[in-house]
């Protein structure tokens, strides 16, 4: 018999690809599925997802609201930054009061990026980019700060820029919680015995990566720009840690707040219910 073809989505980034490579190798096994990668940046699997076009896929935390109707939150898989999270950078070091009517570069309209920038920002011009243009945009002047993503986090200062605001260490000292940026998610199509059965999966497949770790980080340095396996280590475990496994209680409780502030200034449409997979 033919296997069913299951779709999914995600960044060709490190820590993405470090968790789904079990699963792309056929060291975890779907049974009667066969599975398909689809590669694409994160701002662009967000509009797919509002058309509730791949079964599972990894979405912006900021996302989720306009796609709850179609997707179920798998407890695997999210990016949690414990301490860390966006980085908000320029050629000069901006206080926050010096970036009021200044142009912010953000990775998607969609991203977690541009939603945080929202909440602990004042007045801004945001431009919208690929997540990988934005570092040249503040470099050539086109804009007056970036907010960086993936990788960028680790290397931005390689290239002299500074750091202007880590959204992660705001929200950690703020609510002593871990900061949402991305979620997996399973459409409810599927039926919710089989959107537990592939939240399970993934998981054994990030468990997989770390116990074969060197083979997992080799593989997910192919999407890494610019990163030796040290650093390309160092970015994996900031984003596929413990939370990653099972965002449990405290994940759990991070990505509500998350909503009930977006909501409370207006930055969604409607309350989340979060519930998980």
């Amino acid at each position: 018999m033919e296997k069913k073809i299951l779709r999914v989505g995600h960044s060709p980034d490190p820590d993405d690809a470090f968790m789904f490579y079990g699963l792309a190798f056929n060291y975890v096994k779907m049974d009667d599925y066969k599975i398909e990668h689809v590669l694409e940046d994160i701002q662009s699997l967000n509009v797919r997802a509002m058309k509730g076009e791949l079964e599972v896929t990894a979405i912006s935390a900021h996302v989720y609201p306009y796609v709850q109707d179609k997707y179920y939150i798998m407890r695997t898989g999210a990016s949690m930054g414990i301490g860390y999270g966006p980085v908000l950078i320029g050629k000069e070091n901006y206080s926050l009061s010096e970036l009021k009517n200044k142009k912010i570069a953000h990775p998607g309209d969609y991203t977690t990026a541009i939603l945080l920038a929202k909440i602990y920002l004042d007045d801004f011009i945001p431009v919208a980019m690929p997540f990988d243009e934005i570092m040249n945009a503040v470099q050539n002047g086109e804009v007056d700060a970036g907010i960086i993503i993936h990788e960028g986090q680790i290397t931005y200062n390689q290239f002299g820029f500074k750091k202007i605001l880590d959204f992660g260490e705001v929200w950690h000292k703020e609510t002593n919680l871990p900061l949402p940026l991305g979620l997996d998610v399973v459409r409810k199509d599927l039926g919710f015995e089989m959107a537990q059965k592939i939240s399970q999966k993934l998981r054994e497949s990030i468990e997989y990566g770390y116990k074969n770790l060197n083979d997992a980080v080799t593989y997910a340095l192919k999407f890494g720009r610019g990163l030796n396996y040290e650093l390309g280590e160092k970015f994996i475990k900031m984003y596929v840690n413990d939370l990653t496994i099972d965002m449990g209680v405290e994940g759990e409780k991070a990505l509500k707040l998350l909503y009930d502030k977006a909501f409370e200034k207006n930055f969604i449409p409607e309350k989340v219910d979060v519930f998980l997979v």
